[in-house]
């Protein structure tokens, strides 16, 4: 992390909220590890992450948009709101001068940030993970995990196209990368997440290989083309790409 910049760990509130400080400079430099720390959290899924900004600086207001940033990497999944605690009326004025609060509120106190957020909880969600091993033997882990899970969890019909996109975002670990995949799947009761860590910064892209007479087509475009909707979400430690599957994408 830059000495620039430092970021507390998460913690858990009462409400389900996580709590952080950020303190330092924010600027260029620090602009990444910032944004990439507060996604981090949001894949814990808690029901918000609160962010305290008192103690830091930000010398250029137009790096203020590091939240909104965040936000929208996490806008579709896990889709955890991301909010802001400022205790001067000043620094919350030019946060909403510009344009920030659309997209992330920003609190005097914690206290009206936790009280934003209702009493209403989120609809349960059945989760599940495991750290796979840096070898082909995870792929049919992996299908074996996703078929495990999805049963247990009634979700039958879900299994074959979930155990396809598992094998693909494994396999472009095993791949591309040096790292160990770790895998999550998701299941809300209609749409299932699955997600595959890896400790790449290297987004994740779609890549044809059309210099030959017969097309290879890479493992994201069939990940493309049978799900939803998916993406990266870079993290302080790599990445996670995640793709959710809905009624529609059953095989």
């Amino acid at each position: 992390m830059t000495d620039l910049v430092h970021v507390s760990a998460p913690v858990y509130g009462r409400c389900g909220e996580y709590t952080m400080a950020c303190a330092g400079v924010l600027d260029g430099l620090s602009y990444h590890t910032v944004r990439d720390i507060v996604v981090k959290a949001t894949l814990d899924e808690p029901r918000a992450v609160i962010v305290d900004v008192n103690e830091l600086q930000v010398p250029d207001a137009s790096a203020w948009s590091v939240f909104t940033s965040a936000r929208w990497l996490v806008s579709t999944w896990p889709d955890v709101p991301i909010m802001l605690i400022c205790a001067s009326d000043g620094v919350r004025d030019v946060i909403h001068g510009l344009g920030i609060t659309r997209y992330v509120p920003v609190f005097a106190t914690l206290r009206e940030a936790v009280q934003s957020m209702g009493s209403t909880l989120p609809p349960r969600r059945h989760r599940a993970r495991a750290d796979l091993p840096p070898h082909v033997s995870s792929v049919i882990d992996a299908q074996r995990l996703v078929g495990g899970w999805l049963s247990g969890w009634s979700c039958p019909a879900m299994i074959p196209v979930a155990a396809v996109i598992a094998t693909a975002l494994v396999e472009n670990v095993l791949r591309h990368t040096d790292s160990s995949p770790t895998l999550r799947v998701e299941y809300d009761g209609e749409l299932v997440t699955v997600a595959v860590e890896d400790a790449s910064p290297a987004l994740a892209e779609r890549n044809e290989d059309a210099a030959h007479s017969v097309r290879r087509i890479s493992g994201l475009a069939m990940v493309a083309a049978l799900t939803r909707v998916w993406g990266n979400l870079p993290t302080p430690a790599g990445k996670t790409v995640w793709a959710v599957v809905g009624p529609e994408n059953v095989l």
